[in-house]
């Protein structure tokens, strides 16, 4: 048995091999979609183009002006007088954000007032607008808290009152843990991984087998004393390998190139990559059973791939999805392959944590594997 799938798995690589054009489909592609996804997906807003408007004119509004300058985060583009100016800048996306400093806003300052600042935000990508408008509100939280504590300490100078000198003061210090740039890339990068390797060998897995359909070898092939059994496995082992290898790159380029943290255990993320080809593997098995040409099955490739990708938590959290559909995502193994990437790289997570995405890997797996080659099996006899 083992000296006949031997001999599948020699094909398939020869097959697979000896054209330079699918030599680079199998490894070119997932190096090009991880750099293309790695450096043009990416949510970080670090410079935004900003117009000031300063109706005060005081000092204090300049100092205003130079903590959004210090701040690295906005670059002034203009600086308008009017309202009407302001919207012809937003309206042809030459600025983000427009920061108008109301008259008084000195006096209020300093006779202990409520002081108004509009920040005006386009909002047409709501990432960016959340953003931009968190960091805005963050240095004018941070002006004001100056004000505060300057005022607080004037008058303390000013009493010498044990009352005062005793006031009680509470600070918030926050902390952010596994990821503290808060760089999406960090989040985004290892999950490019998942994906690449769904595409890699889902779509090679079905191509391989509806390949021999279509141009009629599969006669030729079953008419020798290989089993159905020997069969499948000698056209999925190349590609699990395939697979693997994309794995060690991806992991590799992501490493070296973009600097993402690996925290956690090779053999995890290893141990995980296998289970998880299991499924993808059958998936594609599948396919190959109800695919005649390779039209066909490309086409269901996409209509598999599609559903998975969306609902997978790569690019949207599932907890903001409906109820029904957060349910449905328990039905994808791309999510508990997706969670288990990350925790790898950036949490350093185990097998001690991460064990019950490992069982349900190994459980849609085998699945999806037994039901492939039943299938298989039916279509062949």
């Amino acid at each position: 048995m083992w000296e006949r799938i031997r001999e599948i798995i020699k094909k398939e690589f020869r097959q697979a091999l000896r054209e330079p054009r699918m030599r680079g489909v199998l490894f070119v592609p997932p190096l090009l979609q991880l750099i293309i996804f790695g450096y043009a997906v990416n949510l970080d807003v670090d410079s935004a183009a900003m117009a000031w408007i300063d109706q005060d004119r005081t000092p204090q509004s300049r100092e205003l002006l130079a903590g959004f300058e210090g701040s690295g985060r906005f670059r002034i583009e203009a600086t308008p007088n009017t309202e009407a100016e302001v919207q012809a800048l937003l309206d042809r996306g030459e600025v983000v954000v427009a920061v108008n400093v109301l008259p008084g806003f000195a006096r209020d300052i300093e006779r202990g007032r409520t002081a108004a600042v509009q920040v005006l935000v386009d909002g047409t990508n709501s990432n960016t607008a959340s953003l931009v408008s968190s960091y805005a509100g963050q240095i004018v939280a941070r002006y004001s808290a100056d004000a505060m504590a300057t005022q607080q300490k004037a008058r303390m100078m000013a009493r010498r009152t044990a009352a005062d000198m005793t006031a009680p003061e509470v600070n918030a210090r926050s902390r952010v843990w596994f990821n503290p740039d808060l760089r999406s890339r960090n989040y985004f990068v290892p999950g490019v991984m998942v994906n690449i390797i769904m595409l890699v060998t889902l779509m090679s897995t079905a191509l391989a087998i509806v390949r021999e359909k279509e141009i009629g070898t599969m006669e030729q092939l079953m008419v020798t004393p290989i089993r159905p059994i020997e069969l499948m496995l000698g056209k999925m082992l190349p590609f699990a390998v395939v697979g693997l290898l994309d794995v060690a790159l991806v992991t590799g380029v992501a490493l070296a190139l973009f600097r993402i943290p690996f925290r956690g255990s090779a053999l995890v993320l290893l141990v995980s990559a296998m289970l998880y080809l299991l499924t993808t593997l059958g998936a594609g098995l599948f396919i190959s059973t109800i695919s005649h040409t390779q039209q066909q099955a490309m086409m269901a490739t996409t209509f598999f791939t599609m559903p998975a990708f969306m609902l997978s938590g790569f690019a949207f959290p599932i907890r903001n999805m409906p109820e029904v559909v957060q349910w449905v995502t328990y039905l994808n193994p791309l999510r508990y392959f997706m969670e288990i990437t990350r925790g790898v790289f950036l949490k350093g997570t185990g097998a001690d944590v991460l064990w019950p995405q490992m069982l349900a890997l190994l459980i849609y797996g085998v699945t999806v594997m037994y039901l492939s080659a039943a299938r298989f099996h039916k279509r062949l006899d």
